[in-house]
Formats: structure tokens, C-alpha cells, sequence
């Protein structure tokens, strides 16, 4: 493969593979504060002046989408349901031709008021991140007592059919680890899709620690005590879960074992966090600055051609069992998921 960058085509990277996933964070705010996530004081939050305004967001969605072969666009935060332009800016992402596929991910908490307008304006699916059914639990984890707002946005997704619903839940030893047969249950009953997902060292406070993760292999055993579950036959492509029919389907659960089972070598994502920079995957130590070429003057040409510049440079994988691996110096809440 040439050691320059392409000048034109789509987002491919040094290693051959294609970005055609779009994450877009739409703000670095959440109104949850999740003890693995950020303090509980929150976080020093971006200026108003620093972050994509609506027109520059949809601008570099376009440029993504017409220009560098992006199918699929998610909308995620902080939490994006508080962005106030939400809808408009999911309606002008759908009118884009080609359309590409859109998603959102949201801790759920005003999703049963958004949800029409939001599939209204051509939303076509949510994630919806739920760690546990206690309300006790709940509340100490996120440190807000607002279980059942994500349980009423759950409902409302469904109701307006944002579907599949899928539910994200992040496993923690010793906290919630003993709830993984309940939140499968739950998900069947209701119908959602349900996905693990092993935690990341991608928290403000940078106490992530290997030995308080929850692995995949624990997860799936604690399933296999009170489910039977088959490999899922259906292609798993760029897709970050790996999946399990449950008692023979059609039903499925995923998880995500980003950390022991890393599918990096598939990877088809690009990111886009609230202030304009490009990152090639969440562990990136470096951004490519979109937001200052495009007030700057910059043509859409321009804003292309910086964006697959960027993702050429993307690294093999995230190394997090390299001794030298740094954790980024944004958390998960400033990089968007």
C-alpha cells in the first residue's frame, strides 16, 4: 500500500480497513454521573464557542456521507438528547443523498417525550445505556434517581418504533455483576436487544482497573447457568458485538469485549467529537482538527481531504495490554461512544 494518503475516495487507513461508521458526539454534558464515567461534580465542560454549532455538524456529516463513503451515522454525547437542535440536525442528516443509516445513543432520560419527533425526523434506531433494574443501585451508580426515565424512554422508543431497541449495560465486579441473568430477562420480555459491554479505561478519573473488569468470558457464564446459547449464524462483519441466539433465537445478546477479545482488526468507525476533531478510534492519544479548517474558509474538497489524511494514520489496534498504553486524556463522555 502506498505510504502517502489517498487524495480522493473513501476513509481507508494504512491497514486496508474502511471507515464507513460515523460517531458524532453532539455535546460533552450529561445529566447522569456515572461513578465509572466522571466525577461526581461532573467535568469541566466545553465553551459554548468550542463546540460544532448545528449547520457546521451536518456540514461535516454531509462531507462524510457524499464525499468519504460514511453509511452510517449515530448520534451520541455526553447525552444527546440535551442538545437542543437534536431534531433538526437528524432531519438534515436523513435529507443527505445518499441517506446513510441513523442512530442514537442515549442514557434514555427524556427519550419517551423526543421519541416521535425524533423518528419523525428519520432516526431510525436508538441505544439505550441501562447497568442495572435496582432502583437503589441505580441511584448509587449514576448518582441521580432516575431509573424509571430510562425505563419510560425504553417504552417510548419502542412505541415509536425506533427499533431494534438495544440496551447497553456496563458490568462492574463486586456492584452489578449478579444482575446478568435479570437484565437478559428483562430485555426478552420487552423485546430489546441486549449487549454487554466490558468496561473501558475511559473514565475522567483514570481509576479503571483490569481487575475490576467484568471479562466476557464471566458474562457469557453466568448466562450459560440459566440460558442456552448458540454462536449466532448470522455474519458479524464490522460489528462490535459478538452474538448468542438465546434458547435457540430468534432472540440474541451480544457483548462487547473491547478489552480481552478486541475486534480492532475489523474496525469500520471514524469519530467526530462535540468540537470538531477527528479521532480514529476511542483510545486515540491524537485528534485531527476539522472545526479550524472549516471556519477557517475551508471547501468541503479540503475538509475531505484532511479527514482521510487523518484516518490513515490510525493505528493497528489499542494496545490496552501494552505496559506503555496510555489511557486517552478525554473520557468516554468528551469522545462521544
Amino acid at each position: 500500500m502506498n505510504a502517502a494518503p489517498p487524495t480522493d475516495g473513501v476513509l481507508v487507513d494504512r491497514y486496508g480497513r474502511v471507515a464507513r461508521d460515523l460517531r458524532v458526539s453532539l455535546t460533552d454534558k450529561c445529566n447522569l454521573r456515572c461513578t465509572y464515567c466522571m466525577p461526581a461534580d461532573g467535568l469541566p465542560w466545553l465553551a459554548g464557542p468550542q463546540l460544532l454549532d448545528d449547520d457546521e455538524i451536518v456540514r461535516l456529516v454531509g462531507v462524510a456521507v457524499r464525499r468519504l463513503g460514511v453509511t452510517e451515522v449515530r448520534f451520541t454525547g455526553g447525552e444527546p438528547l440535551i442538545r437542543p437542535g437534536l431534531v433538526g440536525i437528524v432531519a438534515a442528516v436523513a435529507a443527505l443523498e445518499p441517506r446513510p443509516r441513523i442512530s442514537l445513543t442515549t442514557n434514555g432520560i427524556g427519550l419517551d417525550r423526543l421519541a416521535p419527533a425524533l423518528r419523525a425526523a428519520g432516526l431510525d434506531r436508538v441505544n439505550v445505556s441501562l447497568d442495572t433494574l435496582d432502583p437503589e443501585r441505580f441511584a448509587r451508580l449514576t448518582r441521580r434517581r432516575r431509573l424509571p426515565d430510562v425505563l419510560a424512554g425504553l417504552a417510548g422508543a419502542t412505541a415509536a418504533g425506533l427499533t431494534p431497541v438495544k440496551v447497553n449495560a456496563v458490568l462492574m465486579r463486586g456492584i452489578n455483576d449478579d444482575e446478568v441473568p435479570a437484565l437478559l430477562r428483562f430485555a426478552l420480555t420487552h423485546g430489546y436487544e441486549l449487549r454487554f459491554i466490558e468496561q473501558m479505561p475511559l473514565d475522567a478519573q483514570h481509576g479503571w482497573d483490569r481487575a475490576t473488569m467484568v471479562t466476557a468470558d464471566e458474562i457469557l457464564a453466568s448466562l450459560r447457568r440459566e440460558f442456552a446459547l448458540a454462536p449466532d449464524p448470522t455474519e458479524r462483519g464490522a460489528a462490535p458485538a459478538e452474538t448468542w441466539l438465546v434458547d435457540g433465537g430468534p432472540a440474541r445478546v451480544g457483548v462487547i469485549a473491547s478489552v480481552t477479545r478486541p475486534f480492532c482488526g475489523d474496525c469500520d468507525r471514524t469519530r467526530l467529537t462535540a468540537d470538531g476533531q477527528v479521532r480514529t478510534c476511542l483510545f486515540a492519544t491524537e485528534e485531527a482538527d476539522l472545526r479550524g479548517a472549516l471556519r477557517a474558509g475551508a471547501d468541503d474538497d479540503e475538509l475531505a481531504r484532511r479527514w482521510r489524511t487523518a484516518m490513515w494514520g490510525k493505528r493497528a489496534g489499542h494496545d490496552i495490554d501494552d505496559p506503555a498504553f496510555l489511557q486517552p486524556a478525554r473520557p468516554m463522555s468528551a469522545i462521544g461512544g
